[in-house]
């Protein structure tokens, strides 16, 4: 027996039912304090984003896009493209593309990290496959670790609507970085 593929309109109504879910944990955007990440591997802080016990970063609000999933080596974030993102050639611009599927690839080496790593990007390679308008009604980056060694991790990612539709994808490299140890106050 075959099983039958969820339709574009399943896939959407999914979509937005998570978002619904989410959205009332979410504390106001922000910064985490150190001491609320410090001894956390990246999926514990991303799971604790997800529960509503950090907060989603500042870039989230100001873009319109929310951290929908995590697990080990990926991360999935979900967007609205709206004509406040769109470029003089009347489509979604390519930055806004770009930082979403930026957050899905890095965010998937995040979530391998162990307590005491952090991570910066190094290189980040976007192709535009098709113009996306605020005709699609959501998208998703969805980032996917690659290889996560001792210095330098890379990740590649997919942008896509709930039909499927390829509008971007990338790939990254990051360096992987030592979290400094907190300092003690001056006496």
């Amino acid at each position: 027996m075959t099983t039958r593929a969820p339709s574009p309109d399943d896939v959407l109504a999914a979509w937005r039912q998570r978002e619904a879910e989410l959205r009332p944990r979410f504390a106001p955007p922000g910064l985490s304090h150190p001491d609320q990440v410090r001894g956390k591997t990246g999926l514990e802080i991303f799971q604790a984003m997800l529960e509503g016990t950090l907060p989603p970063p500042p870039i989230s609000a100001t873009l319109g896009f929310l951290l929908v999933e995590a697990e080990r080596g990926r991360a999935v974030f979900q967007g609205q493209p709206l004509f406040q993102h769109y470029n003089p050639l009347g489509s979604v611009h390519g930055g806004w593309i770009a930082t979403l599927l930026d957050s899905a690839v890095a965010c998937a080496i995040h979530t391998m990290l162990p307590p005491g790593k952090s991570y910066t990007t190094v290189e980040l390679k976007v192709n535009y496959v098709k113009a996306l308008t605020e005709k699609v009604p959501l998208v998703r980056a969805i980032g996917q670790a690659i290889h996560v060694g001792g210095r330098l991790a890379t990740s590649d990612g997919r942008l896509l609507g709930p039909d499927g539709t390829l509008y971007a994808h990338a790939s990254t490299t990051c360096f992987i970085l030592d979290v400094p140890p907190p300092t003690s106050p001056r006496s």
